[in-house]
């Protein structure tokens, strides 16, 4: 398991949206599964499930990412899971990092980070 964590400022919807078209355009494996969203006045919460397939462990890896904001005040948090081939505890984690980096790189190209 790998994890993204980062406070930045800018528009939540077109980060959201940015976010979510570099994930899917960025792998030919790389898919949505699913998602949420949550609005309370001025407070948001997008929630969003991504799968893909990791060539160099030979298995499948999920990240999900959760984008909380209030005005352009954002704050991303993103987990990474499988990718592992071992019955009781991880020996392969190279999927997994490679897909957070994926997100890490998207992150830091917006604007406003």
């Amino acid at each position: 398991m790998a994890k993204l964590e980062r406070e930045l400022r800018g528009d939540f919807d077109l980060f959201l949206e940015h976010v979510h078209k570099g994930i899917v355009g960025g792998s030919i494996s790389a898919s949505f599964e699913d998602g949420s969203d949550w609005r309370n006045g001025e407070d948001r919460v997008a929630f969003r499930v991504y799968e893909r397939y990791s060539w160099i462990g030979g298995n499948r890896v999920s990240l999900s990412v959760t984008l909380a904001g209030n005005g352009n005040s954002l704050f991303l948090s993103a987990i990474t899971s499988g990718g592992s081939q071992a019955l009781f505890f991880k020996i392969n984690t190279f999927g997994e990092k490679s897909f957070l980096n994926k997100l890490s790189d998207l992150v830091n190209r917006y604007p406003g980070t």
